[in-house]
Protein backbone atom coordinates (compact mmCIF):
# COMPACT_ATOMS: atom_id res chain seq x y z
CA UNK A 1 0.00 0.00 0.00
CA UNK A 2 1.35 3.39 -1.00
CA UNK A 3 1.36 6.24 1.49
CA UNK A 4 -1.21 4.66 3.83
CA UNK A 5 -0.82 5.26 7.55
CA UNK A 6 -1.02 2.50 10.13
CA UNK A 7 -4.30 3.99 11.35
CA UNK A 8 -5.81 3.96 7.84
CA UNK A 9 -4.66 0.39 7.25
CA UNK A 10 -6.09 -0.78 10.57
CA UNK A 11 -9.35 1.07 10.02
CA UNK A 12 -9.65 -0.39 6.54
CA UNK A 13 -9.18 -3.89 7.92
CA UNK A 14 -11.92 -3.27 10.47
CA UNK A 15 -14.31 -2.02 7.78
CA UNK A 16 -13.70 -5.04 5.55
CA UNK A 17 -14.21 -7.40 8.48
CA UNK A 18 -17.41 -5.58 9.50
CA UNK A 19 -18.74 -5.89 5.96
CA UNK A 20 -18.16 -9.65 6.06
CA UNK A 21 -16.06 -9.68 2.88
CA UNK A 22 -14.91 -13.24 2.21
CA UNK A 23 -13.18 -13.02 -1.19
CA UNK A 24 -10.06 -11.09 -2.21
CA UNK A 25 -9.78 -9.73 1.33
CA UNK A 26 -6.28 -8.32 0.85
CA UNK A 27 -7.26 -6.34 -2.24
CA UNK A 28 -10.50 -5.17 -0.64
CA UNK A 29 -8.53 -3.91 2.35
CA UNK A 30 -6.07 -2.09 0.10
CA UNK A 31 -8.94 -0.44 -1.78
CA UNK A 32 -10.53 0.85 1.42
CA UNK A 33 -7.11 1.94 2.74
CA UNK A 34 -6.39 3.96 -0.39
CA UNK A 35 -9.85 5.55 -0.27
CA UNK A 36 -9.30 6.54 3.35
CA UNK A 37 -5.84 7.84 2.48
CA UNK A 38 -7.22 9.93 -0.37
CA UNK A 39 -9.83 11.47 1.91
CA UNK A 40 -7.30 12.32 4.62
CA UNK A 41 -5.01 13.86 1.98
CA UNK A 42 -7.77 16.46 1.57
CA UNK A 43 -7.39 16.89 -2.21
CA UNK A 44 -9.15 19.75 -3.92
CA UNK A 45 -12.80 19.32 -4.82
CA UNK A 46 -12.21 18.51 -8.50
CA UNK A 47 -9.68 15.76 -7.74
CA UNK A 48 -12.03 14.18 -5.21
CA UNK A 49 -14.94 14.51 -7.62
CA UNK A 50 -13.02 12.72 -10.40
CA UNK A 51 -11.94 9.87 -8.11
CA UNK A 52 -15.45 9.42 -6.72
CA UNK A 53 -17.17 9.51 -10.11
CA UNK A 54 -14.64 7.12 -11.66
CA UNK A 55 -15.08 4.57 -8.88
CA UNK A 56 -18.87 4.90 -9.07
CA UNK A 57 -18.84 4.38 -12.84
CA UNK A 58 -16.59 1.34 -12.57
CA UNK A 59 -18.85 -0.17 -9.92
CA UNK A 60 -21.92 0.32 -12.13
CA UNK A 61 -20.15 -1.19 -15.13
CA UNK A 62 -18.82 -4.19 -13.19
CA UNK A 63 -22.36 -4.91 -11.96
CA UNK A 64 -23.77 -4.58 -15.48
CA UNK A 65 -21.21 -6.98 -17.01
CA UNK A 66 -21.26 -9.51 -14.14
CA UNK A 67 -24.13 -11.71 -15.40
CA UNK A 68 -22.32 -12.18 -18.73
CA UNK A 69 -18.89 -13.26 -17.47
CA UNK A 70 -19.16 -16.60 -19.24
CA UNK A 71 -20.19 -15.11 -22.59
CA UNK A 72 -17.72 -14.50 -25.39
CA UNK A 73 -17.74 -10.82 -26.33
CA UNK A 74 -16.44 -8.78 -29.25
CA UNK A 75 -16.07 -5.00 -29.02
CA UNK A 76 -16.81 -3.10 -32.23
CA UNK A 77 -15.39 0.40 -32.68
CA UNK A 78 -16.19 2.89 -35.43
CA UNK A 79 -17.61 6.27 -36.31
CA UNK A 80 -20.82 7.60 -34.77
CA UNK A 81 -21.31 9.56 -38.01
CA UNK A 82 -21.65 6.58 -40.35
CA UNK A 83 -25.08 6.65 -42.00
CA UNK A 84 -27.35 3.60 -42.41
CA UNK A 85 -26.90 3.70 -46.21
CA UNK A 86 -23.09 3.64 -45.94
CA UNK A 87 -21.50 0.29 -46.94
CA UNK A 88 -19.50 0.40 -43.69
CA UNK A 89 -22.77 0.33 -41.75
CA UNK A 90 -23.66 -2.91 -43.52
CA UNK A 91 -20.19 -4.31 -42.78
CA UNK A 92 -20.61 -3.71 -39.05
CA UNK A 93 -24.18 -5.02 -39.01
CA UNK A 94 -23.35 -8.17 -40.96
CA UNK A 95 -20.24 -8.87 -38.89
CA UNK A 96 -22.13 -8.64 -35.59
CA UNK A 97 -24.94 -10.83 -36.95
CA UNK A 98 -22.53 -13.56 -38.02
CA UNK A 99 -20.66 -13.48 -34.74
CA UNK A 100 -23.94 -13.63 -32.81
CA UNK A 101 -24.78 -16.81 -34.73
CA UNK A 102 -21.46 -18.21 -33.46
CA UNK A 103 -22.30 -17.34 -29.85
CA UNK A 104 -20.63 -13.95 -29.46
CA UNK A 105 -22.13 -10.90 -27.76
CA UNK A 106 -21.39 -7.47 -29.25
CA UNK A 107 -20.11 -4.63 -27.05
CA UNK A 108 -20.20 -1.09 -28.44
CA UNK A 109 -20.30 2.48 -27.25
CA UNK A 110 -24.12 2.43 -27.60
CA UNK A 111 -24.23 5.50 -29.84
CA UNK A 112 -25.34 5.95 -33.48
CA UNK A 113 -23.45 5.00 -36.63
CA UNK A 114 -21.20 1.93 -36.47
CA UNK A 115 -22.20 1.34 -32.84
CA UNK A 116 -25.87 1.10 -33.74
CA UNK A 117 -25.06 -1.04 -36.79
CA UNK A 118 -23.26 -3.56 -34.58
CA UNK A 119 -26.19 -3.74 -32.17
CA UNK A 120 -28.63 -4.01 -35.05
CA UNK A 121 -26.75 -7.04 -36.33
CA UNK A 122 -26.32 -8.68 -32.94
CA UNK A 123 -29.87 -7.89 -31.77
CA UNK A 124 -30.85 -6.39 -28.44
CA UNK A 125 -30.46 -9.68 -26.54
CA UNK A 126 -26.84 -10.11 -27.71
CA UNK A 127 -25.80 -6.44 -27.33
CA UNK A 128 -24.07 -4.61 -24.48
CA UNK A 129 -23.68 -0.83 -24.49
CA UNK A 130 -21.22 1.46 -22.71
CA UNK A 131 -22.16 4.99 -23.68
CA UNK A 132 -20.54 8.33 -22.96
CA UNK A 133 -22.49 11.34 -21.74
CA UNK A 134 -21.81 14.20 -24.18
CA UNK A 135 -23.57 17.53 -24.69
CA UNK A 136 -24.25 16.77 -28.36
CA UNK A 137 -25.42 13.16 -27.92
CA UNK A 138 -28.80 12.47 -26.38
CA UNK A 139 -28.01 9.04 -24.95
CA UNK A 140 -28.03 5.41 -26.01
CA UNK A 141 -29.34 4.34 -29.39
CA UNK A 142 -32.86 2.96 -29.73
CA UNK A 143 -31.73 -0.66 -29.78
CA UNK A 144 -30.13 -0.72 -26.31
CA UNK A 145 -31.88 2.22 -24.62
CA UNK A 146 -33.63 1.13 -21.42
CA UNK A 147 -31.92 -2.27 -21.43
CA UNK A 148 -30.18 -3.63 -18.33
CA UNK A 149 -27.15 -4.30 -20.55
CA UNK A 150 -26.38 -0.61 -20.90
CA UNK A 151 -24.38 1.75 -18.70
CA UNK A 152 -23.65 5.45 -19.26
CA UNK A 153 -20.31 6.97 -18.25
CA UNK A 154 -18.96 10.47 -17.81
CA UNK A 155 -15.27 9.82 -18.44
CA UNK A 156 -13.69 8.44 -21.58
CA UNK A 157 -10.98 6.63 -19.63
CA UNK A 158 -13.47 4.58 -17.58
CA UNK A 159 -15.55 3.92 -20.69
CA UNK A 160 -12.54 2.68 -22.66
CA UNK A 161 -11.56 0.45 -19.74
CA UNK A 162 -14.93 -1.29 -19.84
CA UNK A 163 -15.10 -1.48 -23.63
CA UNK A 164 -11.74 -3.26 -23.62
CA UNK A 165 -11.59 -5.18 -20.33
CA UNK A 166 -14.58 -7.45 -20.90
CA UNK A 167 -14.02 -8.51 -24.52
CA UNK A 168 -11.99 -11.31 -26.06
CA UNK A 169 -11.91 -9.90 -29.60
CA UNK A 170 -11.98 -6.48 -31.25
CA UNK A 171 -13.05 -5.13 -34.63
CA UNK A 172 -12.32 -1.54 -35.63
CA UNK A 173 -14.07 0.07 -38.57
CA UNK A 174 -13.12 3.48 -40.01
CA UNK A 175 -13.83 6.42 -37.74
CA UNK A 176 -12.54 9.69 -36.44
CA UNK A 177 -10.28 10.70 -33.57
CA UNK A 178 -12.24 8.65 -31.02
CA UNK A 179 -12.02 5.46 -33.07
CA UNK A 180 -8.29 5.93 -33.66
CA UNK A 181 -7.81 6.58 -29.94
CA UNK A 182 -9.55 3.30 -29.12
CA UNK A 183 -7.59 1.39 -31.77
CA UNK A 184 -4.20 2.73 -30.70
CA UNK A 185 -5.00 2.11 -27.03
CA UNK A 186 -5.75 -1.50 -27.92
CA UNK A 187 -2.42 -1.79 -29.72
CA UNK A 188 -0.59 -0.13 -26.83
CA UNK A 189 -2.11 -2.44 -24.23
CA UNK A 190 -1.26 -5.52 -26.28
CA UNK A 191 2.21 -4.30 -27.26
CA UNK A 192 3.19 -3.58 -23.66
CA UNK A 193 1.57 -6.62 -22.07
CA UNK A 194 -0.91 -4.53 -20.10
CA UNK A 195 -3.62 -6.43 -21.94
CA UNK A 196 -3.79 -10.13 -22.80
CA UNK A 197 -3.25 -11.28 -26.39
CA UNK A 198 -6.44 -10.82 -28.42
CA UNK A 199 -7.46 -10.77 -32.08
CA UNK A 200 -7.62 -7.18 -33.34
CA UNK A 201 -9.22 -6.88 -36.77
CA UNK A 202 -9.20 -3.62 -38.75
CA UNK A 203 -12.19 -3.94 -41.08
CA UNK A 204 -12.55 -1.84 -44.23
CA UNK A 205 -15.11 -2.03 -46.99
CA UNK A 206 -13.83 -3.34 -50.36
CA UNK A 207 -11.84 -0.67 -52.14
CA UNK A 208 -11.46 1.54 -49.05
CA UNK A 209 -7.78 2.06 -48.06
CA UNK A 210 -8.55 3.62 -44.65
CA UNK A 211 -6.75 1.03 -42.53
CA UNK A 212 -4.00 0.54 -45.10
CA UNK A 213 -3.23 4.25 -44.65
CA UNK A 214 -3.02 3.76 -40.88
CA UNK A 215 -0.81 0.71 -41.47
CA UNK A 216 1.52 2.86 -43.57
CA UNK A 217 1.82 5.28 -40.65
CA UNK A 218 2.82 2.39 -38.39
CA UNK A 219 5.36 1.23 -40.98
CA UNK A 220 6.89 4.70 -40.82
CA UNK A 221 7.31 4.17 -37.08
CA UNK A 222 8.97 0.83 -37.83
CA UNK A 223 11.38 2.44 -40.31
CA UNK A 224 12.27 5.08 -37.74
CA UNK A 225 12.93 2.40 -35.13
CA UNK A 226 10.14 3.71 -32.92
CA UNK A 227 8.25 0.40 -32.82
CA UNK A 228 9.29 -3.16 -33.64
CA UNK A 229 8.43 -4.76 -36.96
CA UNK A 230 6.74 -7.57 -35.04
CA UNK A 231 4.24 -5.02 -33.70
CA UNK A 232 2.51 -5.11 -37.08
CA UNK A 233 1.47 -8.65 -36.11
CA UNK A 234 -0.76 -7.20 -33.39
CA UNK A 235 -3.54 -6.53 -35.91
CA UNK A 236 -4.96 -7.85 -39.17
CA UNK A 237 -6.47 -5.75 -41.95
CA UNK A 238 -9.29 -7.14 -44.09
CA UNK A 239 -12.26 -5.92 -46.11
CA UNK A 240 -14.23 -9.16 -45.67
CA UNK A 241 -16.76 -9.88 -42.89
CA UNK A 242 -16.23 -13.59 -43.47
CA UNK A 243 -12.49 -13.20 -43.02
CA UNK A 244 -12.94 -11.07 -39.89
CA UNK A 245 -15.13 -13.77 -38.34
CA UNK A 246 -12.67 -16.47 -39.38
CA UNK A 247 -9.76 -14.59 -37.76
CA UNK A 248 -11.65 -14.26 -34.48
CA UNK A 249 -12.87 -17.86 -34.37
CA UNK A 250 -9.49 -19.25 -35.40
CA UNK A 251 -7.72 -17.33 -32.63
CA UNK A 252 -9.55 -19.47 -30.09
CA UNK A 253 -9.67 -22.71 -32.08
CA UNK A 254 -7.09 -24.30 -29.76
CA UNK A 255 -5.60 -21.50 -27.64
CA UNK A 256 -7.69 -20.56 -24.62
CA UNK A 257 -5.92 -18.06 -22.36
CA UNK A 258 -2.73 -17.02 -20.58
CA UNK A 259 -1.87 -16.39 -16.97
CA UNK A 260 1.27 -15.17 -15.23
CA UNK A 261 2.51 -16.77 -12.05
CA UNK A 262 5.42 -14.60 -10.99
CA UNK A 263 7.68 -14.34 -14.04
CA UNK A 264 6.31 -17.51 -15.60
CA UNK A 265 3.85 -17.23 -18.47
CA UNK A 266 1.35 -20.08 -18.72
CA UNK A 267 -0.51 -20.69 -21.97
CA UNK A 268 -3.61 -22.87 -21.80
CA UNK A 269 -5.00 -24.77 -24.80
CA UNK A 270 -7.28 -27.66 -25.61
CA UNK A 271 -4.59 -29.73 -27.35
CA UNK A 272 -0.99 -29.42 -26.24
CA UNK A 273 2.11 -29.92 -28.41
CA UNK A 274 3.69 -33.24 -29.28
CA UNK A 275 7.38 -33.72 -28.50
CA UNK A 276 8.23 -32.66 -32.05
CA UNK A 277 5.99 -29.59 -31.89
CA UNK A 278 7.44 -28.60 -28.51
CA UNK A 279 10.94 -28.77 -29.98
CA UNK A 280 9.79 -26.54 -32.87
CA UNK A 281 8.32 -24.01 -30.43
CA UNK A 282 11.63 -23.86 -28.56
CA UNK A 283 13.50 -23.35 -31.81
CA UNK A 284 11.22 -20.71 -33.34
CA UNK A 285 10.42 -18.73 -30.17
CA UNK A 286 13.61 -19.08 -28.14
CA UNK A 287 13.98 -15.29 -28.20
CA UNK A 288 10.83 -14.99 -26.05
CA UNK A 289 12.32 -17.13 -23.28
CA UNK A 290 14.31 -15.34 -20.59
CA UNK A 291 15.86 -18.54 -19.25
CA UNK A 292 15.29 -22.25 -19.53
CA UNK A 293 12.93 -23.67 -22.13
CA UNK A 294 9.29 -23.86 -23.09
CA UNK A 295 7.92 -26.90 -21.24
CA UNK A 296 4.65 -28.73 -20.70
CA UNK A 297 3.08 -27.94 -17.35
CA UNK A 298 0.51 -29.22 -14.94
CA UNK A 299 -1.82 -26.61 -13.43
CA UNK A 300 0.06 -24.38 -10.98
CA UNK A 301 -1.10 -24.31 -7.35
CA UNK A 302 -2.70 -20.90 -7.75
CA UNK A 303 -4.62 -22.12 -10.80
CA UNK A 304 -5.89 -25.12 -8.84
CA UNK A 305 -6.88 -22.83 -5.98
CA UNK A 306 -8.85 -20.62 -8.36
CA UNK A 307 -10.16 -23.57 -10.40
CA UNK A 308 -8.74 -21.72 -13.39
CA UNK A 309 -8.99 -23.87 -16.54
CA UNK A 310 -7.40 -26.82 -14.73
CA UNK A 311 -8.64 -29.34 -17.32
CA UNK A 312 -6.74 -27.75 -20.20
CA UNK A 313 -3.26 -28.60 -21.51
CA UNK A 314 -0.48 -26.13 -20.72
CA UNK A 315 2.93 -24.91 -21.70
CA UNK A 316 4.94 -22.46 -19.61
CA UNK A 317 8.17 -20.50 -19.78
CA UNK A 318 9.99 -17.52 -18.30
CA UNK A 319 8.80 -14.80 -20.67
CA UNK A 320 11.09 -11.95 -21.67
CA UNK A 321 8.10 -9.58 -21.32
CA UNK A 322 8.64 -8.04 -24.71
CA UNK A 323 7.88 -9.20 -28.23
CA UNK A 324 4.13 -9.50 -27.79
CA UNK A 325 3.65 -9.54 -31.55
CA UNK A 326 5.67 -12.75 -31.66
CA UNK A 327 3.62 -14.07 -28.75
CA UNK A 328 0.58 -13.69 -31.01
CA UNK A 329 2.46 -15.62 -33.68
CA UNK A 330 3.05 -18.38 -31.14
CA UNK A 331 -0.69 -18.54 -30.52
CA UNK A 332 -1.14 -18.99 -34.26
CA UNK A 333 1.24 -21.95 -34.16
CA UNK A 334 -0.64 -23.48 -31.21
CA UNK A 335 -3.86 -23.16 -33.20
CA UNK A 336 -2.30 -25.02 -36.11
CA UNK A 337 -2.23 -28.16 -33.95
CA UNK A 338 -5.95 -28.65 -34.54
CA UNK A 339 -5.97 -28.07 -38.31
Amino acid sequence: MSGVSEFEAARAQEIVEDLGVSGSVRLATELVSEALGLITDEPDTLDLKIATAALSEMRDAYAMFAPYKGERKVSIFGSARTKPDDPLYAQARDLAARLAEQGWMTVTGAGPGIMMAGMEGAGRDRSIGVSIRLPFETGANSIIEGDDKHVAMKYFFTRKLMLIKESQAFVCLPGGVGTLDEMFELLTLTQTGKGVPVPIVLLDEPGDPYWESVHELILQLVRRGLVSESDTSLYTITDSCDEACRIIERFYSNYDSIRFVGDILIMRMRQGPTDEQLAELNSEFAHLVESGRIVRSSPFKVEVRDNDQVDLDRISFAFTKHGYGDLLRMIGVLNSYVD
